[in-house]
């Protein structure tokens, strides 16, 4: 019986994942524009950070963990999101000790017990990133311009900034108690889970898609946020709204949008795509480093799903991202071939060229279809007659302009071809 993929998760085979190469060399290049270095954490993780960082009344914690105990009886946890690990990793390799603020950026695999669906699977691919060691407004409208400037770069269009803020330990209390007050005649109309949050973070109702809890927010009169901030969150949401008009960053400030990690603070956003939803989004996060163990230290960061990106690009640009296309596919025409064949091949990758050959053993015709297929763009072929005058009979299968060159030249004369089409 075949043993079949666990479900939730996907096989990225060789076609895809030059596709999906492409997107992370492109998401690399804009973060690198941005001086931001990459960072690499473990994927799995003691479960405590995520119960304590993340939050245990989120979703992601109560619900959708993969936690199992180890071989020394400790709770270990797959990574559901990337920021929890990125500040743990900030705090236990003393990071704040270096000088000015920490700019990082990650991409890899997390893990969630969902309801698989397109877009949106138990094994998912997050790119994201975050700013450690300052307050100032102007460092969020850099990270939202970021956010924005990663998904651009990839072609998308249609993107709507939505912004918000959630405040802070000074007005999320008094919120929390206008909230509940408003709430709690109209308790019995809320979900399961929206009773649980008026006890626990009232303000994660917002954030409910439950239409009943909708509507007992819209007739209830409960407050947002915005209506509670204090001077200094309402200066500093004053502050981000302005640098982003100053820099050309478009948005719109939705008072209902709180996303759906607790340890948010002050700035939040998503970023939108009509007909496809929510695909990146992110926050201010004041007090996880202390939380995880490190000193008070600001942070703030987005992430978004991989697969969720490339679905809108690939509905967008017709999910022609890119070709494993060769430079040049070696056809041998006479076994005799096969010695100067597999030189002037090797010589060719070592040159930084994309090269392959056949190895089936079939026909010169049935070679250059592969070569076809693979997109190539030149066949150099070998046979009895060049190996004899040590030549290379190369077609340009664009053009279908034929001619001999000499073996020596031969890799010289592909890169010169290389560089002039790119």
């Amino acid at each position: 019986m075949l043993t079949q993929r666990p479900r939730g998760t996907s096989d990225i085979l060789p076609a895809e994942t030059a596709k999906w190469q492409a997107v992370e060399d492109s998401m690399r290049s804009t973060f690198r524009n941005y001086h931001y270095g990459e960072i690499r954490t473990p994927i799995f993780e003691h479960t405590e950070l995520f119960a304590r960082g993340v939050g245990e009344t989120t979703d992601i914690v109560s619900k959708e963990m993969y936690t199992f105990v180890d071989r020394g009886d400790r709770s270990i946890t797959l990574r559901p999101e990337g920021t929890a690990g990125v500040v743990r990793a900030y705090v236990e390799n003393k990071l704040y000790g270096e000088p000015g603020v920490t700019k990082l950026y990650y991409i890899g695999p997390m893990f969630r017990y969902e309801k698989p669906q397109k877009g949106r699977e138990r094994q998912f691919y997050q790119y994201g990133c975050e700013v450690l060691g300052s307050d100032q407004p102007s460092v969020d409208a850099e990270v939202i311009a970021l956010n924005l400037d990663v998904l651009t770069g990839l072609g998308l269009t249609e993107l709507h900034v939505e912004l918000n803020s959630v405040g802070c330990s000074v007005c999320r209390p008094q919120h929390r108690e206008r909230m509940i007050a408003a709430l709690t005649p109209y308790k019995e109309e809320l979900c399961e889970d929206c009773q649980a949050r008026l006890e626990r973070n009232p303000l994660r109702i917002f954030d409910c898609k439950n239409r009943s809890c909708k509507l007992v927010l819209e007739k209830s009169g409960a407050p947002t946020i915005l209506e509670a901030l204090c001077s200094d969150c309402s200066e500093h949401f004053g502050a981000v709204q302005r640098t982003l008009e100053g820099i050309g960053v478009p948005f719109e400030v939705n008072d209902r949008l709180v996303r759906g990690l607790d340890y948010y603070t002050r700035t939040a956003w998503e970023i939108t795509v009509p007909e496809h939803g929510t695909i990146a989004g992110g926050g201010r996060y004041n007090g996880l480093v202390a939380t995880v163990g490190g000193p008070e230290t600001p942070g703030i960061g987005f992430a978004g799903g991989m697969e969720r990106a490339m679905l809108v690009l690939a509905a967008q640009r017709g999910g022609d991202l890119t070709k494993n296309e060769l430079d040049v596919f070696v056809a041998v025409a006479h076994q005799a071939a096969e010695e100067m064949a597999m030189q002037l091949l090797q010589a060719c990758r070592r040159a930084g060229l994309r090269a392959d050959r056949d190895y089936l053993g079939r026909s010169l015709k049935s070679q250059f279809k592969a070569a076809d297929r693979d997109g190539s763009t030149f066949v150099a072929t070998v046979g009895d007659e060049e190996v004899a005058n040590q030549t290379v009979s190369l077609k340009d299968l664009a053009t279908g302009e034929q001619q001999v060159v000499a073996l020596a030249d031969t890799v010289n004369y592909l890169l010169q071809k290389a560089g002039s089409a790119s």
